[in-house]
């Protein structure tokens, strides 16, 4: 299934609505994080007991900007072992989550009035983060293959771009997952024509049918790429912490702002923590059950949706991170059906608040991640009743 190519367009993306507290007994699939279950409370305990208890007074001053050494040498013989290449730490620097990363390097990398090149659809948020900075939004299309390299030589004629973003593994909202030829030439690109990469692979451990190809952070060398990283899908959400991993010269830039200057580290005290979670082998584990309940919850989706989407849907089951990504019939105007969904006890992210282009409006967004297997199987059937009894079949 393609994804269509709709052409540039640089209107503020429309509102998104949040998902996060549904009513009892409601499966909501728009919501797009960890269920409850999935909290690691326990192991978050034992490792901030850990640190606290060999903590010295220095360890909650602000810290070092870069972010702790220990913490980032951590860091770095994870990904190291989860990316299966070398990572140095002084590629890393220490950021308070994804989203709080992205806006800092817009705000460091590029200006109000310049281009960011996305992906079309892509993730809102980001939509929202670049509209905040006054940037120019440009979408190029997708394939099964990822961002297609045609549309973007072509874009690059018409316009200089200070950004491209892309989200290269499990993409939100589509699933799918660059080609590693493609993540090179986007890399040759960049240098070629000066911009920089700002690669979101927060799903890039969540694989579990293969490995994907190499993250961004891994070709450091081959253009101007920040990789951007999160424990908010490998560990948990309200932790705030991630990392970029950058060149020297990026670095360099990083590290010259005053913000950084002016307050150290981003997240000092949950780095540390963390910290004793990766070197006594706690994250890793924590992975790896994740990577098990998610296959098994991606299952369960695919089998409800055989079972109950049958002339409802078209999709391609995803191999790793968190959505399906469904196309309906033409015309069917999912942000439309939305607010019915409340009356079926479930719900999903519209398309269209997936785009920078007024596209996907017949497609909509589900995620496995925060439902346990029951809850998926009946989320599935409710939305199949909302979409029948409401004329959206193909």
């Amino acid at each position: 299934m393609g994804f269509g190519y709709h052409g540039q367009m640089e209107n503020t993306p429309p509102p998104v609505t949040f998902d996060s507290d549904p009513a009892p007994g409601t499966v909501n699939f728009g919501i797009g994080q960890p269920s409850p279950d999935l909290m690691p409370t326990a192991l978050l305990r034992r490792a901030s007991d850990a640190f606290l208890a060999a903590s010295a007074p220095l360890d909650l001053n602000y810290g070092e900007r870069q972010g702790s050494a220990g913490f980032r040498s951590a860091l770095a013989e994870f990904l190291s072992e989860q990316y299966g290449s070398p990572t140095g730490a002084e590629t890393l620097f220490v950021t308070a989550g994804n989203s709080q990363a992205l806006d800092f390097v817009c705000g460091q990398f590029a200006n109000a009035g310049d281009t960011v090149f996305i992906e079309e659809p892509s993730y809102f948020l980001a939509h929202q983060i670049f509209a905040d900075h006054g940037l120019r939004i440009v979408g190029i299309p997708m394939d099964r293959g990822g961002m297609c390299m045609d549309a973007l030589r072509q874009e690059l004629t018409r316009h200089s771009p200070a950004l491209l973003y892309t989200i290269p593994s499990y993409h939100n909202p589509c699933g799918v997952t660059m080609e590693e030829e493609r993540r090179r030439e986007v890399a040759r690109l960049s240098r070629k024509h000066g911009f920089v990469i700002a690669a979101d692979e927060v799903y890039q451990m969540l694989h579990y049918s293969e490995t994907p190809p190499p993250a961004f952070g891994t070709l450091l060398a081959d253009g101007n790429i920040l990789s951007l990283g999160s424990f908010s899908k490998i560990m948990a959400p309200a932790l705030r912490l991630g990392w970029i991993q950058a060149s020297p010269d990026l670095m360099d830039r990083i590290l010259a702002t005053g913000v950084v200057n002016s307050g150290g580290s981003f997240n000092h005290f949950t780095s540390l923590v963390l910290q004793e979670a990766i070197e006594s082998g706690q994250q890793s584990a924590w992975l790896e059950s994740l990577q098990s309940v998610y296959a098994q919850r991606l299952s369960t989706m695919q089998q409800a949706l055989e079972q109950h989407f049958d002339g409802l849907a078209e999709w391609e089951t995803p191999k790793g991170g968190y959505f399906f990504w469904l196309r309906l019939a033409p015309g069917v105007e999912t942000a439309r059906l939305k607010p019915l969904a409340a009356s079926y006890q479930t719900g999903f992210q519209p398309g269209g608040v997936f785009s920078c282009q007024d596209g996907f409006r017949n497609y909509i967004r589900l995620s496995f991640a925060h439902y346990t297997d029951p809850e998926i199987r009946d989320g599935v059937a409710r939305l199949a009743r909302l979409l029948r009894e409401n004329g959206a079949g193909l």
